[in-house]
């Protein structure tokens, strides 16, 4: 038969694609990183020298922006490099990422932006170019089709935005967002109310939490390049919006409690999701829903610097995970494969990890030695550190007694890592208006609590297995848009 390679025919390794030699991949991938070690060394001299700058009233260079140069920087060098290979072959190759270098800068603006037309215009604009690249492929419907129901969320985030930043501008008669903010006080309550609403929406549309979540279920068409930018770093937009306009949230103990709730349901339901996807990028999208709804939470307890800590950790997890999601194909379970058995010593080691690591979070970080939210807040690394500690009892190989050892271990040294960097950048950010802003322990806080232990023995127990109607309602309740499900193999071989 012609075609067929000969025995004796030595295997060669993959050449670079000739798609590589565009200028533009190469253009926008070098002025990326660039950009990457001129914001490191920006980090530096804001630590060490309290560098500021800024354009009165347009642009402000500040802690928070620091560290979020560098963090957007870096997923998106990541992310051109990943690209320029994953990428090659495709006919709109340099459109691709001319968006995604568009996209770093406007994001970066977004975090800069100190005029509210700026700031507005710049998420605004976020949100265009990532329904765009989630719409990469021109001719497949399905991902036009999904590009519509991003851009109808993201033009929704934006229009309650813009309404917002209008109701602060009107009451304070400025249109700095430092002058603003500066005068927060002097805003009438209803006024200030409302315009702390209309952000706290498009915060959470952004982020994709409930019932804003269909968007990115919908969202599995985009090339894995940007679902990873996605994942990474656009959805992590509604945790630097509440940390920028903190001084509109902190005091008000009822909003805080409501931002706590909201952000409990969407963890505990994006965790509920997780449970019942088969699909890889699904589960992905489940995992980050949950994630952020983690993140606005920790906004709501008024630890704004726990969120950013929250969402840096999140991006480099995250973006892991899709750009080497393709392995998991490979990486199937054996069949008749078993996972280990918790044993009473291994549950015994889990219950004192998970209580160590909560006394070490609240020792290194101060947070949880007060009866505030700062308790909520340790209660939730016990309930993170009991869950980790038992996986890895259940998955690892080694032996039962190097397991008893070895878990605690791995598992305080992480939260040690942790709380370490929670402190530096709390440290970094800390001239950013509250940036910790910790409320009273409210009704809700100990609802929530109570709500997220039976969450997780319901978990341990597999509930969500035995019972036949919650399954129903959790596959119902994680469908994508219809029109953006590819229902035929036909569709596949069309794109």
């Amino acid at each position: 038969m012609t075609g067929q390679p000969r025995a004796n025919d030595a295997v060669q390794p993959l050449e670079e694609p000739d798609s590589t030699a565009s200028f533009v991949p190469r253009a926008t991938t070098a002025t990326v990183w660039v950009l990457f070690l001129l914001g490191v060394g920006a980090l530096a001299l804001s630590v060490t020298n309290g560098f500021e700058w800024g354009i009165a009233g347009v642009l402000v260079y500040d802690g928070l922006t620091a560290v979020m140069w560098v963090v957007v920087t870096f997923f998106s060098g990541i992310v051109h490099s990943y690209s320029r290979r994953y990428m090659a072959g495709d006919r709109h190759l340099d459109a691709f990422f001319a968006r995604i270098f568009a996209f770093t800068l406007v994001v970066m603006t977004t975090t800069a932006a100190d005029h509210v037309a700026l700031f507005a215009g710049a998420w605004l604009a976020m949100g265009l170019l990532m329904a765009s690249l989630i719409g990469h492929v021109r001719d497949w419907p399905q991902a036009q089709a999904a590009a519509r129901t991003a851009r109808r969320y993201f033009l929704a985030s934006s229009g309650l935005l813009a309404v917002g930043l209008t109701a602060l501008v009107w009451a304070t008669g400025t249109t700095g967002l430092s002058g603003i903010l500066g005068q927060v006080e002097t805003v009438p309550q209803t006024v200030a109310l409302f315009a702390a609403g209309s952000v706290f929406l498009a915060a959470i549309i952004q982020s994709a939490l409930f019932p804003f979540h269909s968007w990115l279920l919908s969202s599995m068409t985009a090339p894995t390049p940007a679902s990873a930018l996605m994942h990474a770093g656009f959805v992590n937009a509604g945790g630097i919006l509440l940390t920028r306009f903190a001084p509109l949230f902190a005091g008000e103990t009822a909003l805080m409690s409501a931002i706590v709730l909201v952000g409990a349901v969407s963890a505990l339901l994006g965790q509920a999701l997780l449970l019942v996807q088969t699909d890889v990028k699904r589960k992905l999208g489940a995992s980050t829903m949950a994630q952020m709804g983690f993140m606005i939470l920790q906004c709501g307890l008024g630890f704004f610097a726990a969120a950013i800590t929250h969402l840096v950790l999140h991006g480099f997890y995250k973006a892991y995970l899709f750009l080497s999601s393709g392995e998991a194909v490979e990486q199937t379970t054996p069949k008749g494969a078993k996972r280990n058995r918790l044993t009473a010593p291994g549950a015994v080691v889990s219950l004192l990890t998970a209580l160590g690591g909560g006394a070490l979070f609240a020792v290194l970080t101060g947070k949880g030695m007060h009866p505030d939210s700062g308790l909520f807040l340790a209660f939730v690394v016990v309930l993170t550190t009991m869950h980790a500690a038992r996986d890895i009892f259940r998955r690892s190989t080694l032996s039962p007694s190097v397991r008893l050892l070895s878990v605690p271990l791995v598992v305080l040294t992480a939260i040690g890592g942790y709380a370490l960097l929670f402190n530096a950048i709390s440290t970094v950010i800390a001239g950013a208006p509250m940036a910790t802003a910790p409320t009273d322990l409210t009704v809700v806080h100990v609802g929530v609590a109570g709500l997220f232990a039976l969450s997780y023995l319901a978990t341990e127990l597999g509930w969500h297995r035995s019972s036949k109607r919650l399954y129903v309602a959790l596959l119902n309740r994680s469908q994508p848009d219809p029109e953006t499900i590819l229902t035929r193999k036909e569709d596949y071989n069309d794109a």
